[in-house]
C-alpha cells in the first residue's frame, strides 16, 4: 500500500527542503510552521534555506460528534474558514459552529502566547511566505493559515508539505501562488499513515525549536 514513507517529520522536512532549494539564501523569504506537527518540518526547511522561521497558529474546528473530522478552521485576526460541504451534510447550525469556535479560540490564544510570548507576528509585506505543515488531508487548517498570512500583505504564498492528498494539492494550486510536496498520493486516508514515526509534537518541543532558531539568528554574522 505504501511504496514510500517518511521515517519521521525530520526526514520529511529535509526532503521537502530539497524541493524548495530555489528559495535558499533569499532575503525575502520567511518560513512558517503550523503548530504543532508542522514546526519540526518547518525547522528543517528553514535551516537548509537559511530563512527565518515563525509559527502561524491555526486550530481545526471539529464536528460535534466527530472532533477529528474538520468542518473548518480558525486563525489569528478573526480568520475563520468553513467546509460548507461538511457543514451542510451534517446539518451543523451556526450556533454550534460559534460555540466550537469560541472554545478553539481560547486554545489558539494560549498557543500563540506559549510559542511567541510578547514577540509580535512577523512582518510579511512584500515577502514570500512559505507555509508548512506535516501533511494535508482536507486542507482546512492550511486554508485558515493562508487567509491569515494573506491579510499581512505578502508578495507570494507558498504551501509546502512532505505529503498531501492529490486532490487537495490540485485545489490549493487554484488558491495560492505555489504548492510544493514530496508525495501526493491519490489514495491518502490520513497524514500519520505516511510516517513510520508520528508521535504528537509537544509545546515544549515547539518552543525548543523556535529557541534554537533564535540563537542561530543571533549568532549569524551581520
Amino acid at each position: 500500500m505504501f511504496r514510500e514513507r517518511f521515517r519521521d517529520r525530520v526526514e520529511g522536512g529535509r526532503r521537502l527542503a530539497e524541493r524548495l532549494a530555489g528559495y535558499a539564501g533569499r532575503a525575502d523569504v520567511s518560513v512558517f510552521g503550523l503548530p504543532r506537527g508542522g514546526v519540526p518540518v518547518a525547522f528543517e526547511v528553514a535551516t537548509r534555506l537559511g530563512a527565518p522561521i515563525d509559527v502561524l497558529v491555526v486550530r481545526k474546528l471539529g464536528t460535534p460528534d466527530q472532533p477529528e473530522l474538520a468542518m473548518g478552521a480558525i486563525g489569528p485576526g478573526g480568520v475563520r474558514v468553513l467546509n460548507d460541504e461538511v457543514v451542510r451534510e451534517l446539518r451543523i447550525d451556526a450556533r454550534t459552529i460559534d460555540a466550537i469556535e469560541a472554545r478553539e479560540r481560547v486554545e489558539l490564544t494560549r498557543r500563540e502566547q506559549a510559542y511567541r510570548g510578547d514577540r509580535p507576528p512577523a512582518d510579511l509585506r512584500g515577502r514570500t511566505a512559505i507555509l508548512i505543515d506535516d501533511g494535508l488531508a482536507t486542507g482546512s487548517t492550511m486554508r485558515a493559515a493562508v487567509a491569515a498570512a494573506r491579510a499581512r500583505g505578502p508578495a507570494k504564498i507558498v504551501v509546502a508539505v512532505p505529503v498531501a492528498a492529490r486532490a487537495t494539492v490540485d485545489e490549493f494550486r487554484q488558491e495560492v501562488d505555489e504548492v510544493v510536496t514530496v508525495l501526493a498520493p491519490e489514495w491518502f486516508s490520513a497524514v500519520g499513515l505516511w510516517y513510520e514515526e508520528f508521535t504528537q509534537t509537544t509545546d515544549d518541543e515547539v518552543r525548543a525549536l523556535l529557541a534554537r532558531t533564535t540563537v542561530r539568528s543571533e549568532q549569524a554574522p551581520a
